[in-house]
Parts: structure tokens; sequence; C-alpha cells
């Protein structure tokens, strides 16, 4: 390798793709069903005294599933931004704060280990070799890169759920362990904080695949293995943490904790035989394209399989592989856990690839994001102009009721980032880059200008069809009519009601629901097939204030019903 291969990434570059890549999807939308919204509401519960900060709750609904920790943070977050920018915006700035902390864990997790004598390229007879830093910065941008050009974690990172919080402790224990290589202390500290941090985001089923990292990361012959009283260190410390919360919680509210254990139990088991095959059908798709990368650096770096700069990788995808097994109903917040090692083992196949495979890579972000791009557009002109005919019924059908509005100023913007696109394409095919970056960087810049052209033509649509904002408006205004009638406010059970409307008309309205059987208001809800064959329930017998749905959903109904007194 030629220290021209590695000439720096512009930072300016970097952040810019990073930033755009966060931010897009964040603003101006309401916030969608299910773990969204539901991560909203806990945040929401906790400052208006519902349940304390301890526990999670939904009004007056116990959450008892998952930890505490992204509701701390948002809640928190909101209380301080809450009065200046929105409660919806001010709990997403806790987004931007998991993501730092995953990018950066990444980023410099992989730059230590690539600095380490095991990962450097051979040196060339006559020099001309990349310095250490060099080509430290080169993988660590690599694996940054890769992981933005992913493509299953784009929605996920943007929820206000409990998955980015999970991603950036799964994250900082990758970065501690690398660090603990060279500091122990520090590594140690980290390797405590995300531990813990891991557990009270999604309690066992989060905190298993960090202790099989960390059991795996141990190997005899690893670089760890003479660090390993630092490693029981961090555990010890990791449980003390675990063990407050666990105490303090459970003489606050001993019912959330004994439905809890009983969640954390249900949820581990073998799982179904579909239900374990389905694995084998989403993940190639949801973890391209690093996971051919890092089945290649596997194979070229076999025969140091046990070095740090592969093993640390290795080690957190088997934890994560190892879980999946004994979880009953595994799904994309595990498959989220498996991106940020793949694109750190991904990064080192790059300095092992050969120019044609290298190229392959361009060429494959080079057209798969152009026709990318041009469906967004196509999409666009069907939404708005009706062209073509079929791709706008096809529309028609999924946004029902749906009116679209044509502003001008997301076009401007939509045009300026295609541009930004025919730019990158021009410079690979007129200047014929040698970094080793460019294939990676055109990976994250693809994907990332396709999300920002989908938020800036298509949220509108896409917000309609997704959140219960308009839904919950019309359940209010029915149930302040019934109290104007009745002049007295109206309690409200629920009857069938998941949890992504329950929590959306505690974030957007403010309804609780109460479980006294005497009350005589009931939120239904059904599906228009059962509404049809009129095997509802309370079908014969209550009178129906309110019937709708959210947007433009096609099989679910939701009813406001009044129960005669029995």
């Amino acid at each position: 390798m030629t220290a021209i291969a590695t000439v720096k990434l512009p930072r300016l570059l970097l952040f810019a793709l990073a930033f755009g890549y966060i931010v897009a999807g964040l603003l101006g939308r309401d916030p969608w069903k299910t773990d969204d919204v539901v991560g909203l509401a806990t945040m929401l519960s906790a400052l208006r005294g519902e349940g304390g900060w301890l526990t999670t709750h939904i009004g007056s609904l116990a959450l008892a599933q998952d930890g505490p920790l992204a509701m701390w943070f948002g809640g928190a977050l909101i209380s301080v931004f809450g009065s200046l920018v929105g409660d919806v915006i001010a709990s997403r700035l806790a987004n931007l704060v998991w993501f730092a902390v995953t990018l950066s864990s990444l980023w410099y997790g992989t730059y230590l280990l690539g600095r380490r004598t095991e990962a450097q390229p051979l040196a060339l007879p006559f020099g001309g070799e990349p310095s250490v830093k060099d080509y430290g910065r080169l993988l660590a941008d690599a694996a940054m890169l890769l992981m933005l050009a992913t493509i299953g974690i784009l929605a996920r990172l943007h929820e206000t759920s409990i998955v980015p919080a999970h991603i950036a402790c799964h994250a900082l224990a990758f970065f501690a362990l690398a660090r603990m290589l060279d500091k122990p202390l520090m590594g140690a500290g980290l390797l405590a904080f995300a531990i813990s941090g891991a557990f009270l985001s999604r309690a066992w089923p989060g905190l298993l695949p960090v202790l099989f990292a960390v059991l795996f990361a141990l190997h005899p012959r690893s670089g760890l293995w003479s660090k390993r009283h630092h490693v029981l260190t961090a555990l010890i410390l990791a449980g003390a943490v675990i063990a407050t919360w666990w105490t303090l919680a459970t003489r606050a509210d001993p019912d959330w904790i004994e439905a809890w254990r009983h969640w954390n139990t249900t949820r581990l088991g073998l799982p179904e035989f579909e239900v374990a095959m389905r694995p084998l059908r989403d993940l190639p798709w949801f973890l391209w394209p690093i996971w051919p990368l890092a089945m290649l650096a596997l194979w070229q770096w076999r025969r140091w399989i046990t070095a740090p700069h592969i093993w640390l990788p290795v080690a957190f995808v088997l934890g994560v592989l190892l879980t999946l097994p004994i979880l009953q109903e595994p799904g994309e917040p595990e498959y989220v856990l498996f991106v940020m090692p793949l694109a750190a083992l991904a990064a080192f196949a790059l300095p092992t690839m050969r120019r044609g495979v290298i190229n392959t890579l361009d060429w494959f972000a080079l057209m798969c994001f152009s026709v990318t791009i041009a469906c967004v557009w196509i999409g666009w002109f069907a939404l708005h102009f009706n062209l073509p005919k079929q791709i706008s019924l096809n529309i028609a059908r999924q946004t029902v009721g749906y009116e679209p509005r044509l502003l001008w100023w997301p076009v401007i913007a939509a045009a300026v980032v295609t541009l930004c696109w025919i730019a990158l394409v021009i410079w690979r095919l007129r200047f014929r880059p040698t970094v080793l970056w460019r294939g990676s960087m055109l990976c994250a810049a693809g994907l990332t200008l396709t999300w920002l052209l989908l938020v800036l033509l298509w949220l509108p649509a896409l917000d309609y069809v997704r959140s219960y904002r308009p839904m919950s408006a019309q359940v209010k205004q029915a149930l302040a009519q019934v109290a104007t009638q009745a002049g007295q406010p109206t309690c409200l059970r629920a009857q069938g009601l998941s949890l992504g409307p329950r929590a959306s008309l505690y974030a957007f309205e403010g309804i609780t629901f109460t479980y006294d059987s005497r009350c005589p208001f009931v939120l239904q809800q059904t599906t228009l097939q059962q509404l049809e064959e009129g095997s509802t329930g309370y079908s014969d017998v209550a009178k129906v204030l309110w019937q709708g749905s959210r947007g433009a959903d096609r099989y679910d109904r939701y009813r406001l019903l009044r129960i005669p007194n029995q």
C-alpha cells in the first residue's frame, strides 16, 4: 500500500455527511408508530409525574419492558429545551447525542486497532508506505462511512426509542475494549458505563450481547487476556450500577419490577423454527453492503484471526449471534447490533482488496444510488402530476385521503442534492481517484443523499400515512363534546387498543385511560373486516359516538363507544 492511497478524507465532507444523515428526518414530522411515539410518551409521562423517573410508563399504563435510560436522557432534554423548540424536537436532540457517541466510538475504536502493529501493511522496498497515523485514520474513516452506508439502521437511528441508545452503548463497549489494550483504567471505566447503559436501555436482551462479546474478547491468545482483571473490575462496577437501579425501582414500584421480570423471562427462550430462520431472510438486506466486505476481511485476515483488530469486531458479532437463538422473537433491535462490528471488520477488508474489486464497489455505488435517486424523483412526479399513471395509482392506494401540496423550496433543495450526487459521479469518472476510501464514501454519500431526497420530497406524504396526530385530535374533540353534554370530565377505557395509538393519544392530546369497569366510554380498536362481519365487541349494546382511522390505514378502525350501565 502506498501513502497516496491513504490521503486524508476532507473532514468537512465527513462531518457534512454525518450531519445530513442524522438531521434529515428529525425535523418536520410527527412521532410515528410504534417505537418512535412510545419513546416520546414515556419521556412525557416522567415529566408529568405519572409513574416517576425510575420506571417507564405511558400515562397510567406501566410499560414494564426495556429500561429507563432513553427516558431519562430524553426527558431531561425536554425539561431543558422543550419550552424553546417544543417537546418533540427537544426529545430528538437525544438522537444527535446517541448518534455522536456511536460514530465517535466506532471511529476511535477502529483507529486504535488500525494503528496496532499487527494491522500494518507491509513496508515497501523503497519506502512510500503510509504512516501509522494515516493508515489508522483511513480505516476509521472507512468504518464510519460504511456504517452510514448500511441500509437497515437508517430509520431506526431517527426514532425516539431505546434503539439509538442501545446502539450507542454497544459501540461504546467496542471502543472501551480497544482502549483497554493501551490504557486499561480508562477502558475499564468506559466498559462499566457501556455495560450498565446496555442493561438500562434494553434490560437483559440488551445486556447479553455485550456480555457475550466481552467473554469472547477475552480469548487467551487475544491482547485482552492480560487485561482480564480490568475487565472484571468493569463488570463489578456495572453490576453495582444495575443493582442500585434495581433496588430503588423495587422499593418505588414493586409491581412494575415484577411485570418487568416477567417480560424479560418471556423474551428469553428458544424461538420457533420459522422465527429462528427469519434472520437468514432479513439480515442480508438489512446489513447491505457491509456483510460481504466483512466476510472478505475474515478470509483475508484468517491467519491473524486472534489479532485484536480482527478478533474484537468478531467478538461483538459472535455476541449478537449467540443472543439470537435464545430470544423468542429476535428482530431489528438485535439486528442493529451487527452493524457497528461489521463496519469495523469491513474497513479492514479494504487494504486487502485488489483494484478490480475496489472498482466494483465504486460502480455498485454509482449505479445503485443513481437508480434510487431517479426512483425518488419518479415517485414525486407520480404523486404530484399523476405521471407515470400506474405508479401514480399505486401511490394513491397507499395515501388514500392525502392531498399533495406543491412547495417549491423543498423541490429546489432536492435539485441541489441531486446536483451534489452528479458532482460525485463526475469526480469518480473523470479524476479516477486512487484513495481507498472512495468506494465507502460513494456508498455513504449515495444513501445519505437518497435519504435527504426522501425527506425533502416525500416527508409530508409519509407523515400523513404514519402519524396518529389527526386521529388523536378527533378522539379529543369527540371526548370534549361528550364532556360538554354531561357537564363533567369524561373517563375513558380502552378495548383492544395497541401500544402505538395509546402512546400517540397520550403524547399528542394527553389522553389517559382508566381501568374502572364502571366507566361507560370505551375507545375500541378493531378492523374493517370485523366491522363488516359485525364481530366486534360491544356491537349489540354500544352507541357509536365516533369512528375513524389513522390517515390512509386500510385495515384498522377506531370507535368511541358509550356502554349502557350494567
